[in-house]
């Protein structure tokens, strides 16, 4: 079942258009990186989503609620933690989430129950008396992410939870949010790619308002035009590896990096996707009797699909 579905969704700006024609689904319990350049139209994305923003054009729903028809019912079902959360420093942490909890419709006894609940889920138990002016940057992310929690939506979009955290902070909101995905599902906005390696399992990546991936990590690395890279150093004749390379079938191009110290030459080989050119590489030089120091089969991340989707040249 779908949690989001967006079909043609578009945003105009005076003459400036941030998000053209975006289309994606996102099924109930997926968690998804949602990636791109500063100004690619991720955060404009979000903002129409959650309600902030009415699109130009275009239709999204929520739980099957539109955002435009029935936009009460489609909030509900939504826990947004903007980029630079809005916090009251002068309120306890309790305070201010019992504040935000009666501001989205909860009353009585489930104020406390579920300000109880998220500061206890969110790890606020040892500050949850604390002026929030008095917190960290880390436990102030955290209190964004229980004010999110309140009333249990089925959908978190989180923008850039790890914004200005140390490692030490950042390895415990990713826990955190890796913690939240067990119950909820999660959109996920950050530029810090290692991140959504580790906790995503689906990526959509946009780019001049144009969504230009939509697949999963596994997926969008294998597909890759650097999957196929192969590097090589070896000593020796080095036209006659070259050529013998150049005539193997899966092989796009032998790109030569120049002469290394010592007489040693280094190679790149290009392939196709999904080949792997390193026993026929080896072959080809053990037959010229040349020694070889080092081959290696370059393993492409995400920051290598982030980067061929959204360069300009």
């Amino acid at each position: 079942m779908s949690m989001v579905t967006v079909e043609h969704l578009h945003k105009v700006f005076g003459r400036f258009t941030a998000v053209k024609d975006a289309t994606f689904s996102i099924d109930k319990g997926e968690i998804v990186g949602f990636l791109g350049p500063n100004g690619a139209g991720k955060t404009t994305t979000m903002k129409m989503l959650t309600g902030y923003l009415p699109p130009t054009t275009g239709t999204a729903s929520i739980a099957g609620y539109d955002i435009i028809d029935k936009p009460l019912e489609a909030r509900r079902h939504i826990g947004y933690m903007p980029e630079n959360v809005p916090l009251y420093e002068d309120l306890r942490v309790t305070e201010y989430l019992e504040y935000r909890a009666r501001l989205k419709g909860i009353c009585g006894k489930s104020v406390r129950q579920q300000v109880g609940w998220a500061v206890d889920r969110c790890g606020l138990e040892p500050k949850r008396r604390n002026l929030i002016r008095t917190l960290s940057k880390g436990y102030r992310q955290r209190v964004g992410l229980a004010d999110a929690l309140l009333g249990n939506p089925d959908l978190l979009i989180l923008d850039e939870p790890t914004n200005g955290l140390d490692p030490n902070q950042i390895r415990q909101i990713r826990e955190l949010v890796r913690s939240l995905a067990e119950d909820h599902t999660v959109i996920l906005s950050t530029h810090i790619l290692s991140e959504v390696e580790m906790i995503c399992n689906k990526v959509i990546i946009i780019d001049q308002g144009q969504i230009k991936a939509n697949d999963t990590p596994q997926n969008l690395t294998r597909n890759l035009r650097a999957a196929g890279r192969v590097s090589i150093e070896f000593k020796g004749d080095l036209e006659p590896v070259v050529k013998e390379l150049e005539a193997f079938a899966p092989v796009k191009k032998v790109i030569v990096e120049g002469p290394l110290p010592g007489g040693w030459h280094h190679l790149i080989v290009r392939a196709e996707p999904g080949t792997d050119t390193r026993e026929k590489a080896a072959d080809i030089i053990a037959s010229h009797h040349f020694p070889m120091r080092h081959i290696y089969r370059h393993i492409p991340s995400l920051e290598d699909v982030f980067v061929e989707m959204t360069r300009k040249d």
